[in-house]
């Protein structure tokens, strides 16, 4: 399997090292010398230093007979000649690419359908949008995501004093719970990813990723001490395409929406394609504007500017005011490890989003999703089971499985099992399991048919 991916980004560069280490054969290219040469020192992958818009450059690259082009520079005109040069040169090569202007939105049909043949169209801001509301609907939910077309859920959530969970080993979950436990898929403590055994207990602070079925949601919630609560009000900071199109969409559900912008054009701009919405003119880290507008008495208030800073600074606030569901954009990588520490949880980060969609698009076959948490340290892998891999040739608890993995839900048909010791995988069977990042290529070996990435 070759992918030729154009645009040394945070993208590019993200995704390469995900591919790198599962030893893919990976071909970055990119105009800028200098983006080529720290991914070519960082990364074990190949580099051509070029335009991804030039014939002889993909050529160079490698682009003909290639398996997978993936075009996510920041231009979406480059990314779109990428496209359509891989598919005069290369027609069978798989096109993925990111566009960001929402004025091609209405032409991506035509662009998949006709030349360039376009695979898949990714708009991270969308992603994000869709993990925005994800988050809203859970109190002190910090991840939130689904598996098996919604049937199964995963929330990651930080622990509280009064869980009834707190300081209870693993494997009393069964006897305190029976077949209603909830399933612990990792522990996340003093910034480290555990995957738990029985004799593990959660504590109050850490955060927490359980997984269970999603018509049990509201049951295992509760078993945990928390409670659903409806969002009618939302805040938002940050009048961009992420805040305009989430505006949008809590709208379609009558949720009351303000908008607060600092420019006054983006303002008049807004309030001419938006609905019921509110737009105020104003600085985010106002804290004179927040209490105006009652922010108190707002459910969730949506920090989303383009500056990390400001959307820290408007959470902080928030809460400070009494608000309890804030969701922070945060683009910065190396931030994610402190936020926790000032009581930033929530956080969406467009390029994260962007990497998570292409991933699961890029791994076919019988991976059907793979989902990164927690700055990417843990990886969901959705999976269908073959005859030929070793998880199913025989009981749970005697197969082998790497360390730091966990097989955490077996869906058979219409049946959704939490499983123990006792269950065993059967060929087709859908199963997702959770490993830290550096435990996924062990988990491909472990499955024989490395999971049918390709």
């Amino acid at each position: 399997m070759k992918i030729v991916i154009i645009g040394a980004g945070g993208v590019g560069y993200n995704i390469a090292g995900r591919l790198a280490l599962e030893s893919k054969n990976v071909v970055v290219v990119d105009v800028d010398a200098h983006a080529t040469r720290k991914i070519a020192e960082d990364l074990d992958v190949k580099v051509v230093t070029g335009s991804g818009s030039n014939p002889d450059t993909l050529r160079e690259a490698g682009v003909v007979g290639a398996d997978i082009l993936l075009a996510v520079t920041d231009s979406d005109e480059i990314n779109i000649v990428s496209c359509l040069i891989a598919n005069q040169i290369s027609p069978m090569t798989r096109k993925l690419v990111r566009l960001r202007n929402e004025g091609f939105i209405p032409f991506h049909t035509s662009l998949k359908n006709e030349a360039p043949h376009i695979d898949n169209i990714i708009n991270p801001e969308a992603e994000v949008v869709k993990t925005i509301r994800k988050l809203m609907t859970i109190p002190g939910a910090v991840d939130k995501g689904e598996f098996v077309n919604g049937r199964v859920k995963y929330v990651g959530m930080r622990l509280s004093e009064d869980s009834p969970i707190a300081g209870m080993e693993l494997a009393e979950f069964h006897n305190a719970f029976g077949q209603e436990r909830p399933l612990i898929a990792a522990i996340i403590r003093d910034n480290k990813v555990i995957v738990p055994r029985g004799k593990n207990k959660p504590m109050a602070g850490d955060l927490i990723y359980f997984v269970c079925d999603t018509q049990k949601l509201k049951e295992t919630l509760s078993l945990l001490g928390v409670t659903v609560r409806p969002v009618k009000r939302v805040l938002i900071v940050g009048g961009g395409r992420i805040g305009f199109k989430l505006s949008q969409s809590l709208e379609q559900d009558n949720i009351q929406v303000k908008i607060v912008e600092a420019s006054m054009d983006r303002c008049n701009a807004l309030s001419m394609q938006i609905g019921k919405t509110v737009v105020l003119h104003g600085d985010g880290g106002d804290q004179k504007l927040f209490m105006e507008e009652n922010i108190s008495q707002m459910d969730a208030v949506v920090s989303v500017t383009n500056d990390d800073e400001t959307n820290i600074l408007v959470s902080l606030l928030a809460k400070n005011m009494g608000v309890d569901n804030t969701i922070t954009r945060i683009s910065k990588a190396s931030y994610y490890p402190l936020l926790s520490t000032i009581g930033i949880e929530k956080i969406v980060s467009p390029r994260v989003s962007a990497v998570s969609s292409i991933l699961q698009d890029i791994r076919q076959g019988n991976v059907i999703s793979d989902i990164s948490i927690f700055g990417e340290q843990g990886e969901f892998i959705e999976a269908v089971a073959l005859a030929s891999s070793a998880i199913t040739k025989g009981p749970i608890r005697d197969i082998s499985f790497p360390k730091d993995t966990l097989l955490v839900c077996i869906i058979r048909q219409d049946e959704i099992i939490i499983p123990m010791g006792d269950n065993r995988v059967q060929a087709g069977d859908r199963i997702i399991l959770f490993a830290i990042q550096a435990a996924v290529k062990k988990l491909e070996k472990m499955l024989t048919v490395k999971l049918g990435f390709f």
